[in-house]
């Protein structure tokens, strides 16, 4: 089977890996030159992520670009500590949460796909796809064409894909979230080696996690109108901070200083999500990752829900009879999950603040434990390569 993947980010690389994996012929068309959009921020990859990436051989590659994180702090807005407990799988090394930049995970995971041989192409734009029973064709918009047997659309929020398939716009979520970087974090801060710090802050709620090499990594959430296409243009990165700083300064906090040391490294955006309910699929395309289920970021569980995508799409295609068959067993099984986060993931950007260590939903933009949809056995028998989909569901 010849699959074309417009998208070379997490879900369309990760995709590319297991298909691979599985058997198939995946190509990968990325429209960005380089390595993809939206490279300032950080993420965090779970311990489901991690272990989504285990089952093809690429946890242990991409726990090598970032850092561990093995502890979940919460504080409130005085400063008390709420809370200190483990965070994901601490034990078990490769399925430890890991902090880490997009732009290195991106260049990570495209690396994998060739040094297995994987084709992808950069500067691949689609403009259209057309699909009879014998296939489906990709258009670029440079000319160029491309003809498989399933295209599998993994581009992303602002997804062309789905655009074709479902048209739905992103949802502004009612928070601004800002992400910044600073190597000027104070010895208090740094003392807290693999944790990550959740603070429940008066007008904000805030994280933060500080790397081996003395950088903090840093978030916050805040409740406020969309920032406008011209304020993301034209708003310098100092602006930003000198906006954000009087809002908690209030707080008995790190906060307030952490911005406060952070020069240009700081970049914002809007919290979006996607409605639920919309179609993935045609006879011979589908969407995964954002372009199906975009959450706002507040369960953290975005760049690790493509992970699992990515698995359960490639065993569906290989257990199931059919392409059609697959396409409903992959929507079967994965959207009672990814629907769940995004409910969970909006309640807590309503909220604005994180719930409790170990209530099984987020604690900030990337970082949390996994949305409960399914239990911790479940989870395991749909990932597990070596394992066939459960019983009456392949179709």
């Amino acid at each position: 089977m010849r699959i074309l993947i417009i998208g070379g980010g997490i879900a369309g690389t990760a995709a590319a890996l297991t298909l691979h994996q599985a058997g198939f012929e995946p190509t990968v068309y990325e429209a960005h030159p380089d390595n993809g959009e939206d490279l300032g921020a950080f993420l965090t990859l779970a311990s489901n992520g991690m272990r989504a990436l285990g089952q093809i051989g690429a946890a242990s590659a991409v726990a090598e670009l970032g850092f561990p994180l093995t502890r979940l702090r919460l504080i409130d807005a005085s400063g008390t500590e709420l809370a200190d407990a483990p965070l994901g799988s601490p034990d078990e090394p490769l399925a430890r949460y890991r902090c880490l930049r997009r732009t290195d995970l991106y260049a990570g995971l495209q690396a994998e796909v060739r040094r297995r041989g994987i084709p992808i192409r950069h500067g691949a734009r689609l403009s259209s796809l057309t699909e009879d029973p014998a296939g489906v064709t990709a258009t670029f918009t440079d000319g160029q064409s491309a003809t498989g047997d399933l295209l599998i659309g993994a581009d992303g929020l602002n997804s062309t894909v789905r655009s074709l398939i479902s048209p739905a716009a992103p949802r502004y979520a009612g928070q601004r979230v800002f992400y910044g970087y600073t190597t000027d974090a104070s010895a208090a801060q740094q003392k807290h080696a693999e944790a990550i710090t959740m603070i429940r802050g008066s007008n904000a709620a805030f994280g933060y996690a500080c790397s081996p090499s003395g950088e903090t990594f840093w978030f916050a959430r805040v409740s406020g109108p969309q920032a406008t296409a011209e304020e993301m243009a034209t708003t310098t990165p100092v602006e930003w901070r000198d906006h954000l700083v009087p809002l908690l300064r209030p707080d008995s906090t790190p906060a307030a200083a952490i911005v406060a040391a952070t020069t240009d490294q700081l970049m914002v955006t809007n919290a979006l999500d996607l409605p639920l309910g919309l179609r993935w699929n045609t006879p011979r395309a589908v969407i995964i990752g954002d372009a199906a289920h975009a959450a706002s970021p507040a369960t953290g569980q975005g760049a690790s829900m493509a992970l699992e995508d990515a698995v359960v799409l490639a065993k569906a295609l290989r257990d199931s009879p059919s392409t059609s068959a697959a396409l409903a067993t992959f929507d079967l099984l994965r959207r009672p999950r990814v629907e769940n986060n995004i409910a969970a993931s909006a309640a807590l950007t309503a909220s604005r603040t994180p719930p409790k260590p170990g209530a099984g939903t987020g604690t900030g933009p990337n970082a949390n434990e996994r949305p409960p949809a399914l239990t911790d056995a479940e989870l395991a028998h749909q990932l597990e390569w070596t394992t066939p989909l459960p019983a009456g569901q392949s179709g």
